[in-house]
């Protein structure tokens, strides 16, 4: 019977977890807050892994203060995943800002904005958008 994941994908998984837990608990930095693991991609020799991530302040200066920590902190999150996983190399980490949930929540607020001109519109011209428009009216 074929296994449904790889194994970069079961490792990409568990790192994420494992990850996840030690920056939450075992990383003590100010300049951190709080720390989403999104997702990680592992390669295939998994050898290197990357790592998204997502902060609660999700500003331009706060992203750059927040992944400086980080990479600050590599070496100690790699230890502490050595420990916790059973691997004979454990990847080196790698890790990137997760720009996803921002540019969703831009997609979303642009999506509702252009509902709101095309209701103010409908309304301007006398019209019910919600009606369907009957043929030969």
């Amino acid at each position: 019977m074929p296994r449904e994941f790889s194994r970069p994908d079961r490792v990409a998984q568990q790192i994420q977890k494992e990850v996840a837990v030690i920056l939450q608990r075992e990383v003590r930095d100010s300049r951190l807050g709080l720390v989403t693991v999104s997702a990680v991609e592992v390669t295939r020799d998994l050898a290197y892994a990357k790592v998204f991530v997502t902060f609660l302040d999700d500003s331009d200066e706060a992203v750059k203060t927040s992944l400086e920590a980080l990479e600050e902190h590599v070496g100690y999150v790699r230890h502490l995943l050595a420990k916790a996983m059973r691997l004979r190399a454990v990847p080196e980490l790698r890790f990137q800002y997760d720009g996803s949930l921002r540019e969703g929540l831009r997609m979303t607020e642009l999506a509702s904005q252009a509902v709101k001109d095309d209701q103010r519109k409908a309304e301007q011209s006398g019209r019910d958008i919600d009606k369907p428009e009957q043929e030969g009216e």
